[in-house]
């Protein structure tokens, strides 16, 4: 489970997350969604360490991100905002490669990356290197590299940007797996129809604040919409109306 209570990050005189409090539940998918600018990414850069709260808490998995940041780096399998992947390496190598990082055995390492080549479909690319991938196949590569430890705690921005359609039908079966197995999956993403298909909970975020948090038949019903899209329109319009008043 991620709880994030009252977090608070400024950048000079611009306030990028202000007083946002959510919570991921173990077995579930959360969405992370809003509209560009609304702090999504730097909350997520805030829960795996990448950036420091100015204040609030964060925990993974009971265990307290501001006193213990290498514990939580163990129980998170993060894909951010900037895949960050060794482009002389091959997919198989940068794989591997964070595996090493996190003290796994050669014989572990070879059949949790041969596992997931297989479960994402990259074995026609598994052996290139990855200086010259396609978008969507340096994030295949990048999630299977965040996943190979096998982490019961998964952070994913924009997990599906630059996927093809197979692909991102691929990508979907396997986090609709990693909830079957237990694990917490939050995700950042902007396509409604993404969030509609695999969200439990969905947390809604604008200007840095949480504006709206539920499954999506609660945030349907409560703007009176058929569609997770119209609902969240209103919502955000609803939103910056208010914040203009």
């Amino acid at each position: 489970m991620i709880v994030i209570d009252r977090l608070h990050k400024s950048f000079g005189t611009k306030t990028a997350v202000d007083d946002v409090t959510f919570s991921a539940l173990d077995g579930q998918i959360t969405g992370l969604v809003g509209p560009n600018g609304a702090g999504k990414t730097t909350t997520l850069r805030m829960l795996y360490t990448l950036l420091k709260p100015d204040r609030g808490s964060i925990t993974v998995g009971g265990v307290d991100a501001a006193t213990q940041p290498l514990e939580v780096r163990r129980r998170l399998g993060v894909l951010p905002d900037a895949r960050g992947l060794y482009k002389r390496l091959t997919a198989r190598e940068n794989i591997a490669y964070y595996a090493q990082l996190h003290g796994m055995d050669a014989e572990l390492i070879r059949r949790r990356t041969n596992s997931l080549i297989e479960t994402l479909a990259m074995q026609d690319i598994a052996d290139r290197r990855v200086e010259g991938f396609s978008q969507g196949e340096r994030v295949k590569t990048a999630i299977a590299r965040a996943l190979v430890h096998e982490p019961p705690h998964i952070v994913l921005d924009e997990p599906s940007n630059g996927l093809d359609v197979i692909a991102t039908r691929t990508l979907r079966d396997f986090l609709r797996q990693l909830k079957v197995e237990g694990r917490c999956v939050l995700f950042s993403s902007h396509i409604m129809q993404e969030v509609a298909a695999l969200c439990d909970r969905i947390v809604i975020i604008a200007a840095g604040r949480v504006v709206a948090d539920g499954s999506p038949d609660a945030l349907r019903e409560l703007t009176k919409e058929q569609s997770l899209e119209e609902a969240f329109v209103k919502i955000i319009g609803a939103a910056t109306v208010e914040r203009l008043a």
